[in-house]
């Protein structure tokens, strides 16, 4: 496969390696870009491991709870112009609101019908109302003894670029005080999983196989090969999983220790970002603007 200058790049800003390494990884793996990422890994060369899915696209989450139950939604758009009109923030509004009367899924609420239409139509309506793309792409529904909601870079009541839901047992007035405290912390921190057994085994298998490599290049003996790779993993482990975390508020201490020493246990998270994932055709800011008025 040709390798060519564009995936160098693609390779360079995900990585930050230098431009020979990282045309090196990508002929080494026949241009395939997340086995280059772990090949630079492997011989120590990527300085960072960035997130694989790019932030792009536009949109608003919304999010709302009550009763113990909370759900968060993604509606995209195509710019942050629309995002910030109050037509389809109210639209947004509506279908959060609805979403956790009646969604029990994102097909089902799709269906389900807000004034008198379902919900997919009210949103192709809103399409060609403000004449830009829009869609309803993901839903979390979380249930707890206590939910708590957390909104970062707000652009209106229940709703911004990130939407974080905890869900706590325990005192209802403990849990929502160190609550909201965990979910500033998770829209933060952006962990993968809650714990160690709910983390992707195909994930845990993968890096575990990454610092296999980076130990063999050592040359210690297998014996001691094993011990750094489970001082590695345990490493990965407290990094990636939010009761593993040191929280951000008290680094002295795990997420885990400082929901026990407030009396209360996290049973669940969700954290929806905008456009988390999406790949997006670069505009410059002029031909943004043109698009937005329909020039």
């Amino acid at each position: 496969m040709a390798i060519t200058a564009q995936m160098v790049k693609e390779l360079r800003d995900t990585t930050g390696a230098g431009m020979m390494d990282a045309k090196k990884a990508l002929t080494e793996v026949n241009g395939d870009m997340e086995a280059a990422i772990d090949w630079l890994r492997t011989k120590g060369l990527a300085k960072a491991a960035k997130k694989s899915g790019r932030v792009a696209a536009e949109g608003l989450v919304g999010i709302s709870v009550r009763d113990g139950r909370g759900v968060a939604i993604e509606i995209n758009s195509e710019t942050d112009f629309v995002a910030k009109n109050a037509d389809f923030q109210q639209m947004v509004r509506d279908i959060t609101d609805l979403a956790l009367q009646t969604g029990e899924s994102i097909e089902v609420l799709r269906a389900t019908h807000l004034n008198g239409k379902p919900v997919e139509e009210v949103i192709t309506e809103a399409i060609a109302r403000i004449g830009e793309n829009m869609n309803l792409r993901r839903m979390h529904l979380l249930e707890g003894d206590t939910v708590v909601s957390y909104v970062h870079n707000t652009a209106a009541e229940g709703m911004g670029r990130i939407g974080v839901l905890v869900a706590l047992n325990g005192p209802k007035d403990k849990a929502e005080a160190i609550g909201k405290q965990i979910a500033m912390h998770v829209a933060a921190t952006s962990p993968a999983s809650l714990s160690e057994k709910d983390l992707d085994p195909s994930l845990i298998e993968r890096e575990k196989a990454i610092l296999t490599e980076q130990a063999r290049e050592s040359g210690k003996p297998e014996a001691v090969i094993e011990k750094m790779i489970v001082g590695r993993m345990a490493k990965f482990f407290e990094e990636v999983t939010l009761l593993g975390q040191k929280f951000v508020i008290n680094p002295d201490i795990t997420v885990a220790q400082a929901a026990k020493d407030a009396g209360v246990e996290i049973t669940g998270f969700a954290r929806v970002a905008v456009g988390e994932g999406i790949e997006k055709e670069k505009e410059d800011f002029a031909a943004e603007v043109a698009k937005t008025l329909g020039a």
